[in-house]
């Protein structure tokens, strides 16, 4: 999970870049919040490949910069 601040958004964005599809799932007022809709994507998103019967897709590793 990917969180970043948005100045055009006034918001914290959510990325969930191990899934395909658009960029950002979900965002949050505060970073406590979208942490919470991160997960809840997260956890919607597994639900969802298991009904179909999907593999989840393999994790990636990022390196945080700095």
């Amino acid at each position: 999970m990917i969180i970043q601040w948005s100045e055009e958004d006034d918001c914290f964005l959510v990325s969930l870049p191990d899934f395909p599809g658009q960029k950002w799932r979900t965002h949050g007022e505060t970073y406590e919040e979208a942490v919470a809709n991160g997960k809840e994507a997260l956890e919607s998103l597994i639900i969802s490949y298991e009904a179909d019967g999907e593999s989840l897709p393999e994790p990636n590793i990022y390196k945080m910069a700095g």
